[in-house]
């Protein structure tokens, strides 16, 4: 068996016209993710749609309504090899209303592009994407300039806009020198997979080429053993069976493990019997990999989604309550103390009341503006006290940053998105 591949996960960003959609079926496309025979009925529906041009698109855009309107809503995951990695794409939204689902995506990306199309340039939400990818610790990013062809692919139109998109990046402390700007057009297939006949004057990478010019994700063995619950499932001769992802550490056979919180929220102990990923089963398992594992004397009604199964040794703390930096993304007027919506941390939907509002910080310098400020409106960073309204388990970001990062939804919308500063854990 071949070593596999380390796994990237790459998340495609920018405004609702950019493009990105087109980028990425173009990607997958030449670069033989898709068949012709699939890229034919997806042509044949466009055209029917009246949307001709919007083939590439179809192919990530899966949900009906969004091929009927012709935008991106969901989070869409497809696989793709490169020379190093096995990719998993992102293709997050670009409508306002999209961006819980974006904090989703950008929170999993190991390396992001940002597509800004040569015809429109910075939009205003190019800002709050970049936000974004900063507060959620995206690390690598590049730029994509998207729609080439229609600015008859002219080098002094890509400058224009390189310039305005390095002024922005400089704004959210990304270093434009070290960034690389890529002309590109996702229609024509101009460097996404395939290099351009059309600009030679462009002496860069493509899309392709620069998915492998990334480092490659640091996998985080050396913390402690963490595996948040996705699921559980009852399986017949084996048991109760939780699926997860190992977010840190390493989880092995014979391993003593203890489930927080648990119903209780006291724990449970364990010990770990058998772990299985894609219908093999293994000894040991890193981070970064999907597992369903056998714990031995657990049953279905102790477990929950949302719980997590901790190395014994060093176990997660259950929380009193917690400091967390945030970042109001888009909240329908402004975000008081009392306030209690419902937290999003790894697997857990738990939900926690502004207790404090700390202070509004520049995220830029991470200087106070205002202690305790009133309120807190759209843009604004701040630290914050909260108080869980029920038992949640969380790390602070200097210990665990992978069980430091939440969103924060309400009704239905992302209204902000941070992470976890201090901690005070719940007494015995």
């Amino acid at each position: 068996m071949a070593k596999e591949k380390p796994n990237m996960n790459v998340v495609f960003v920018g405004h609702v016209d950019a493009g990105k959609s087109t980028t990425v079926g173009r990607m997958l496309f030449d670069g033989g993710a898709i068949t012709d025979q699939e890229m034919k009925k997806l042509k044949e529906e466009a055209e029917k749609n009246g949307k001709a041009g919007f083939e590439f698109a179809y192919v990530m855009d899966s949900v009906k309504e969004e091929r009927e309107r012709g935008v991106t809503i969901d989070l869409s995951y497809k696989k793709l090899e490169t020379e190093k990695f096995s990719i998993t794409i992102i293709d997050a939204p670009g409508h306002r209303d999209f961006v819980k689902n974006m904090i989703t995506g950008a929170s999993q990306a190991d390396a992001a592009f940002l597509v800004i199309s040569a015809t429109g340039g910075v939009q205003p939400q190019t800002t709050e994407h970049l936000w974004l990818l900063r507060t959620m610790g995206v690390k690598n990013l590049s730029v994509a300039i998207n729609k080439m062809d229609a600015v008859e692919y002219k080098e002094d139109r890509f400058n224009q806009v390189k310039a305005d998109v390095s002024t922005l990046l400089k704004q959210v402390g990304i270093n434009p020198e070290t960034t690389a700007f890529i002309a590109a057009s996702g229609l024509m297939g101009d460097n996404i997979v395939n290099k351009s006949t059309n600009m030679a004057w462009y002496k860069g990478p493509s899309i392709r080429e620069q998915i492998d010019v990334f480092p490659a994700p640091e996998l985080p063995t050396n913390l402690p053993m963490r595996m948040p619950i996705q699921d559980v499932y009852e399986i017949t001769g084996i048991g109760t069976v939780p699926v997860g992802k190992i977010e840190t550490g390493i989880m092995k056979v014979g391993q003593k493990v203890k489930i927080l919180p648990g119903r209780t929220g006291k724990g449970i102990d364990g010990e770990i019997k058998t772990i299985e990923a894609h219908h093999e089963t293994h000894k040991e398992a890193p981070s970064g990999m999907n597992v369903g594992v056998n714990v031995r004397g657990v049953g279905k009604k102790d477990l929950a989604r949302g719980d997590v199964i901790c190395e014994a040794a060093y176990p997660a703390p259950v929380v009193e309550e917690f400091i967390g930096q945030i970042a109001v993304i888009n909240h329908p007027t402004v975000l008081a103390k009392g306030y209690t919506p419902v937290f999003h941390i790894h697997t857990a939907q738990v939900p926690c009341q502004f207790v404090e509002l700390i202070a509004q910080v520049d995220p830029r310098t991470g200087e106070v503006i205002k202690e305790h400020p009133d309120f807190l409106k759209n843009g604004d960073v701040a630290k914050v006290r909260l108080a869980p309204k029920g038992n949640l388990v969380i790390e602070t970001q200097k210990e665990n940053p992978f069980m430091a990062r939440f969103a924060v939804r309400d009704a239905g919308a992302t209204v902000a998105a941070g992470m976890c500063l201090e901690i005070t854990k719940k007494k015995e």
